[in-house]
């Protein structure tokens, strides 16, 4: 039977800084991020199945990216853990802000990189992670490939 990839876009609202850059998004700023996570498989051949003719069932996928990713990152400020900005993140969160440190540069580049290693360890053994495309902005993004990563 034929490989078939499918795709399911996500959005979510996140802040961000990016320490020792040399412009504006040196600043704490934010972004309405669109992700769209495109997998590969077989639909499943099985007539008895209640899946038939799915690669996977997009509510799956979406438990998957939304667990992983948006319930995590929405509305919350990203900072580089091994950065000064650590600071800045201990008194956000001594006011209840919702603060994630990570051990990156909080670019696109960077977190879809990170967002590719949750996905793929949580999807079926016979579903792959084929593509993400992050967009922070309407003309701005940043894509990962599985066949790039291989």
């Amino acid at each position: 039977m034929s490989k078939i990839r499918i795709t399911k876009q996500f959005s979510f609202e996140t802040g961000h800084a990016l320490y020792g850059y040399d412009g504006k998004c040196k600043n704490v700023h934010g972004h309405s991020y669109n992700l769209h996570v495109t997998v590969i498989g077989t639909p499943i051949a099985d007539t008895s199945n209640v899946k038939y003719g799915m690669v996977i069932d997009f509510g799956d996928l979406k438990k998957i990216v939304k667990e992983e990713i948006v319930d995590v990152f929405d509305h919350a400020t990203v900072f580089n853990k091994n950065t000064p900005h650590v600071e800045l993140a201990k008194e956000l969160a001594d006011r209840d802000h919702n603060v994630l440190l990570v051990d990156y540069q909080p670019t696109s580049e960077m977190m879809v990189i990170d967002f590719a290693k949750k996905i793929k360890n949580r999807l079926p053994e016979n579903i792959k992670l084929h593509s993400l495309r992050l967009s922070e902005t309407a003309s701005s993004y940043a894509e990962w490939y599985a066949s790039d990563n291989a």
